[in-house]
């Protein structure tokens, strides 16, 4: 089985090797390798120390030379080359103790997280596989190398990253490692929140968001994101739905482009629906203002898991709107994109067609048919560039100043009539007609 290995990694190899060491591409590089996809990382395993590494090539930094790597530089770029070891006794669910070096490509094979990733190459020995990586990426399994068990037992965060690979590849989750991750998912309480944040968007934007339901079933939501049980346990007794809460968001999600601040806003838009249903006399379900409330548990959520102020304030202001009535008039459409934000507009348009679709079929076409006149709207109003923020009006404060009004408060209320007064009446939006309304005081 021949692997094409980009020249500098192959360089690297060849250096190691002319000095009577041992060294391989390993992991991810390889698995990706052999299902036709360009890796975004290649890292070295060899039977070199970490100083025996530094003593061949005149470029090192020591990235983790406790653990036994070294990053190389070619030109621009750096490569992990790690010293083959065998992992000791590990705490917190993480990390071990200590490491042994060892001459043992083997050994080090065995310390992997799972068989697809288990897997080494170069070009005298070719391909290593030990594990019989290549069998389950035929059959497109997940499996431990290994002992399941034991394996989670040394770093919880693989359990998140099994359904994650799940995710990415289309894989099933073979039954003895599945079994595992249900057994031992609540060990993931001992992972840092930016490692649960960084795999659980990595699956979200994976090929196949719907595993996050797999999750669930075993048990590892409930630890990382309980919220999302209590959306799978709360039902939708609507017309104008046919699933739960949870099973609606994973549809809408799927029918979301692979987008991280769409697939999280719809991940939690209908998060609030668990603490406002309510139930009439026909035993209808209705969810009245789910949205603030889904807004506020999204903040909590994203806070939690320690996100990013920008990512978390698009997904917020998403989340806060996706449920808004947006009218059929151009006026209407103008009033929305000032309200949401220019930004966010069409992330919200988006936001709320994968909503919809994701919906029963009450209805439809007319749903459709509204969301079509509202996109036209915005289209037009775009080529038009009608004035739909503060920005784009054709006066400024410092106008203002200058036509005698004194600065402060009443600046920004005058600004904010003028614009909603623009919003109305497009045309309006020019700087003379705008600053004699102001000297007239005559804005309505």
């Amino acid at each position: 089985m021949k692997i094409s290995l980009p020249e500098k990694v192959n360089k690297i190899i060849e250096t190691l090797n002319d000095a009577g060491f041992e060294a391989f591409a390993v992991g991810g590089c390889i698995r990706d390798s052999l299902l036709g996809r360009e890796p975004e990382d290649w890292d070295i395993t060899t039977s070199a120390s970490p100083q025996e590494v530094k003593e061949l090539f005149p470029r090192t930094v020591d990235t983790g030379i406790q653990h036994g790597t070294v990053t190389v530089l070619v030109g621009k770029e750096g490569f992990e080359v790690t010293t083959y070891r065998i992992d000791g006794e590990y705490e917190n669910s993480r990390h071990p103790k200590s490491v042994i070096f060892t001459d043992n490509l083997v050994e080090d094979l065995k310390r992997r997280d799972f068989t697809i990733n288990a897997m080494a190459y170069n070009e005298q020995t070719g391909l290593v596989d030990v594990f019989e990586g290549v069998h389950d990426l035929k059959h497109k399994l997940i499996r431990c190398v290994g002992n399941a068990g034991e394996r989670f037992s040394e770093d919880a965060l693989r359990i998140l990253r099994a359904i994650r690979f799940s995710a990415q590849l289309g894989y099933e989750i073979e039954p003895e490692t599945q079994l595992a991750i249900k057994a031992q998912a609540s060990d993931l309480s001992k992972i840092s929140a930016e490692r649960i944040r960084t795999e659980l968007i990595k699956l979200i934007v994976s090929d196949h968001p719907e595993k996050l339901v797999t999750a669930y079933e075993a048990h590892v939501t409930a630890t990382i994101l309980p919220e999302f049980d209590k959306m799978m346990k709360t039902p939708q007794n609507n017309p104008h739905h046919c699933y739960s809460v949870g099973e609606h968001t994973m549809k809408a999600v799927c029918f979301c482009e692979p987008d991280k601040v769409l697939r999280l806003a719809l991940l939690f838009h209908d998060i609030g629906k668990i603490e406002c249903r309510t139930t009439d006399a026909d035993k209808i379900d209705h969810f009245y203002h789910h949205a603030a409330h889904s807004h506020e548990i999204a903040k909590t959520i994203m806070k939690r898991l320690k996100f990013d102020n920008e990512t978390m304030r698009v997904v917020l202001k998403l989340v806060k709107y996706h449920d808004l009535n947006i009218g059929q008039s151009q006026t209407d459409v103008r009033k929305a994109i000032y309200e949401v934000g220019e930004d966010n507009f069409v992330a919200l348009l988006k936001v709320k067609e994968a909503d919809m679709m994701a919906q029963s079929e009450l209805r439809r076409k007319q749903k459709e048919e509204m969301l079509r006149t509202v996109k036209n709207h915005y289209t037009e109003i775009l080529e038009r560039e009608d004035c739909v923020s503060l920005k784009m009006l054709a006066v400024s404060g410092s106008d203002l100043i200058i036509a005698g009004k004194r600065p402060g408060k009443e600046i920004g209320e005058l600004l904010e009539k003028l614009l909603k007064m623009v919003l109305e009446h497009p045309e309006r939006n020019q700087k003379e007609y705008l600053l004699k309304l102001i000297e007239q005081e005559d804005i309505r």
